[in-house]
């Protein structure tokens, strides 16, 4: 799948004025932000199963064991699909609600197991509030809050509603308020069907 040009755009344009507010604050230029997240994300995936696109036939592995799979030409996004859900292919349009739960790739230490890592998110506490966004719709700021890459594994035919992933995300396509981070994290995600 690809991003609009249109979407890019807006994002590079908000990312280079923030990292020029940031750099005049910490004393690093914004090249050098976007080097150490480059680097935080290759210390990462450097112990991971990469693989450096989606096959041909779209036809993805599946599990722990599966590996990731970057789903852009730069290397700003990877996917690893945990689970295959067995609800509906999501339609451009529809609310879509998530669970998260996602960690700061900074902070990573090689040989750290997942799970003694930083979590933070909604996805083991179902009182806390809602996530959603509405799929392909990135002018709406309840979809636009949560950056480009949340919503792109739905754009594989086999992954659908119920289904879970882990996703390497750079700072342009995460957050929009954190664009000015330039911090990469590790977000594993369900996505949810929209309860009536």
């Amino acid at each position: 799948m690809k991003i609009s040009i249109k979407h890019l755009l807006i994002a590079a344009g908000t990312v280079f004025a923030a990292g020029m507010m940031q750099s005049c604050e910490d004393g690093k230029s914004y090249a050098e932000m976007l080097n150490e997240e480059n680097k935080a994300v290759n210390l990462f995936l450097v112990n991971q199963k990469v693989v450096g696109s989606v096959p041909a036939d779209s036809i993805l592995e599946v599990g722990e064991d599966a590996p990731f799979y970057q789903i852009d030409e730069e290397g700003n996004i990877y996917m690893k699909v945990l689970n295959l859900g067995d609800g509906k292919r999501v339609e451009s349009g529809q609310q879509v609600i998530f669970r998260f739960q996602r960690t700061n790739l900074m902070y990573y230490t090689p040989g750290a197991a997942l799970k003694d890592l930083d979590w933070e998110g909604n996805a083991d506490n179902p009182v806390s509030s809602t996530t959603s966004f509405r799929y392909g719709d990135y002018t709406l700021p309840s979809s636009a809050q949560w950056g480009s890459a949340i919503q792109l594994p739905l754009s594989f035919k086999q992954v659908v509603l119920g289904s879970e992933v882990m996703l390497v995300i750079k700072s342009q396509y995460g957050w929009s308020d954190e664009i000015t981070y330039v911090q990469p994290y590790l977000y594993k995600i369900t996505y949810l069907q929209r309860e009536s």
